[in-house]
């Protein structure tokens, strides 16, 4: 098995990405219009979730698995965001690298936990950059140790003010996904 290497920082300003792709595939496509053809033909379809490693050692490990499991064929597979958005940047390379070397599509999730507009919009040109096309918009939890959600100043209260705004600037770019209550949410 090759080893994959990770983008370097991508926190570093001007990032110049296309610099570091192992290979740039040559589209991504939004997993909606694939859900869509699978079900129009009565095909069932699945995808596999991972976290961001704690340590920087795990990463490789997690690329190797990720690789590991493309085998079995999933339509895509997604990115957690990190509980208060404390793995943002590891969530942007590991879905950039994914996205552009070993997955067939990669939903990447974002939080309005501890996320300013700036930030949203640095988060979604990286991962625009990147090819990654599909967004899973959420509210998140409140980050460790704190009891009840707050929304940071000049940041989003709930997953539908995400989605509001990541449509008014980027149109129909981002296929967006949310996950919602059906019996309504405790807040």
């Amino acid at each position: 098995m090759t080893s994959i290497e990770p983008y370097a920082d991508l926190s570093e300003p001007n990032f110049p990405l296309e610099d570091f792709l192992p290979f740039k595939k040559t589209s991504s496509h939004k997993i909606i219009d694939k859900m869509r053809k699978l079900i129009e033909n009565n095909k069932p379809f699945y995808s596999f979730e991972y976290f961001p490693p704690k340590r920087r050692e795990g990463v490789q490990n997690l690329f190797s698995r990720i690789d590991r499991m493309s085998m079995l064929e999933p339509l895509f597979v997604d990115v957690t965001w990190g509980a208060g958005g404390t793995t943002a940047d590891l969530t942007l390379e590991i879905s950039g690298t994914a996205q552009n070397t070993i997955a067939p599509e990669v939903m990447m999730h974002l939080t309005c936990t501890n996320l300013q507009r700036s930030e949203l919009i640095e988060a979604l040109e990286k991962a625009k950059k990147c090819g990654v096309r599909n967004i899973l918009a959420l509210r998140g939890d409140p980050p460790r140790g704190v009891e009840l959600w707050e929304a940071c100043e000049s940041g989003f209260s709930h997953a539908i003010d995400l989605v509001r705004f990541i449509r008014e600037q980027y149109g129909d770019y981002f296929c967006i996904g949310v996950a919602g209550y059906p019996e309504g949410h405790t807040d």
